[in-house]
């Protein structure tokens, strides 16, 4: 017996996008130091709590 699976179409891929996010960030911060890192992962934080304000 085979099994069926429905294939759907997606309309957004959340792994997807996490990956190209997180491909991103690693780019930008490739050759920062520890506290450039920090920073600029601060400065990105404290963006996204302002507009989910």
């Amino acid at each position: 017996m085979e099994a069926k699976t429905k294939k759907t179409d997606k309309k957004f891929d959340a792994i997807k996008t996490m990956r190209e996010i997180r491909d991103k960030i690693s780019l930008e911060i490739m050759n920062m130091t520890y506290e450039q890192e920090r920073a600029y992962l601060d400065k990105l934080l404290e963006q996204g709590q302002t507009k989910s304000k």
